[in-house]
C-alpha cells in the first residue's frame, strides 16, 4: 500500500499538471511567420498546408490531432521540425505533430500500466518510479518520429539520387534527338514508373500553369527536399533554355560523377561492414589464445 507521503506527492503531481495544462491551454499559439509567407508566395505551386488537407476532410485521426495541436499549443513546444524531410516523404506537418503526440502519450501511460500490472501480481512499486519513467519514456517517444523521418528521408535521398541519374541520362538522349528543354524533360519523366519520376513529372506538368520555366521548378523542388543533385540539373537545363547552350555532353558527364559518387560511397559501406565483420573473428582468436595460455599461467601461479 502506498504511504501518506507517496499519496502526497502524486497529488503534489496531478494538481502542478493540472495547473500546467490550464495555463497552455490559455497561452495564444504564435504563428509560423516563415510558414505563413512560405504559403502566400507565389512559388508554392503544390499544397504543403495541413490545415487544407483537413479541412478537404483528408486525414487520419493523426493529422486531426495534429491540426488540433497547432491551433492550440504554442509554437516553440515542437522544437526544430525536419520540414525537408516531411517533404520528399510526402508527410504533412499534422500527421507528423499527431503522431508525435501519440507516441508521447504511448511512452506516458506504458510505465503507470506496468507498475499496475507488477501491484495486481503483488508487487508494489513506489509511486516516485512510475511517475519518473513516464515523463523519461514521454520525451523520448516525443522524439522517436524525429529520428524516424530523417532515417527515412535518408534512404528516400539516397532513391531519389539513383533515379536521377537515369532520369538525367534520358534527357540528355531525347536533347541529343533534337527535342527542346521541356519537351526533353517532360518526355525523360515519363520513361520511368518509379515515385521519382512521377515527382519529377508532377512538377514539370505543374508548370504549363503556374508561370514557372521547367529549371526554376526543379531548383524549387531542390530546395524544398533537399536534393543538390537536383539543383545541379536544373542551373544545367537553364543553360540550355535560356541561352541555347549544348549540354549533352554537361548531362552526360554529371550522370556519370553521380555514379561514380554512389559507388564510392557503397564501396565505402562494403568496407565498413567488412571491418564490423572481422572483429567477431578476432574476438573469437583471443578467446582460443587465452584458453591455450590459460592452463600454463595456472600450473606457473601454482609452482610459485
Amino acid at each position: 500500500m502506498p504511504t501518506g507521503l507517496q499519496l502526497a506527492i502524486l497529488a503534489g503531481g496531478l494538481v502542478g499538471l493540472g495547473i500546467a495544462l490550464i495555463v497552455w491551454r490559455l497561452t495564444p499559439a504564435d504563428p509560423d511567420l516563415g510558414d505563413a509567407l512560405k504559403r502566400l508566395s507565389p512559388n508554392r505551386t503544390r499544397p504543403q498546408g495541413d490545415l487544407d488537407r483537413a479541412g478537404a476532410g483528408a486525414g487520419d485521426t493523426r493529422e486531426r490531432l495534429g491540426v488540433w495541436a497547432m491551433k492550440t499549443l504554442p509554437a516553440g513546444a515542437w522544437g526544430s521540425v525536419p520540414v525537408k524531410e516531411l517533404a520528399i516523404l510526402r508527410i504533412p506537418v499534422s500527421r507528423f505533430y499527431g503522431e508525435k503526440l501519440m507516441f508521447a502519450g504511448l511512452g506516458l501511460l506504458a510505465p503507470p500500466l506496468l507498475a499496475t500490472c507488477f501491484t495486481l501480481m503483488r508487487l508494489p512499486v513506489p509511486v516516485v518510479i512510475p511517475v519518473i519513467a513516464s515523463l523519461g519514456a514521454a520525451v523520448v517517444c516525443f522524439l522517436l518520429p524525429d529520428y524516424n523521418a530523417r532515417d527515412d528521408a535518408k534512404k528516400a535521398r539516397a532513391e531519389f539520387a539513383r533515379a536521377l541519374g537515369a532520369y538525367i541520362d534520358l534527357v540528355a538522349l531525347e536533347r541529343n534527338s533534337g527535342a527542346g528543354p521541356r519537351q526533353a524533360m517532360e518526355a525523360a519523366a515519363d520513361v520511368g514508373d518509379s515515385w521519382v519520376f512521377r515527382r519529377l513529372g508532377e512538377e514539370l506538368a505543374r508548370t504549363r500553369w503556374s508561370g514557372l520555366t521547367p529549371w526554376d521548378a526543379l531548383r524549387n523542388l531542390a530546395d524544398e527536399l533537399g536534393l543538390p543533385e537536383l539543383q545541379d540539373l536544373a542551373d544545367i537545363m537553364r543553360l540550355s533554355g535560356e541561352e541555347g547552350a549544348q549540354i549533352y555532353s554537361n548531362l552526360r558527364a554529371r550522370s556519370a560523377g553521380m555514379r561514380a559518387a554512389m559507388l564510392g560511397a557503397e564501396k565505402a559501406k562494403a568496407n565498413e561492414v567488412g571491418e564490423r565483420m572481422s572483429i567477431p573473428m578476432s574476438l573469437l582468436g583471443v578467446i582460443f589464445l587465452a584458453i591455450l595460455v590459460a592452463p600454463a599461467l595456472l600450473r606457473v601461479i601454482g609452482d610459485t
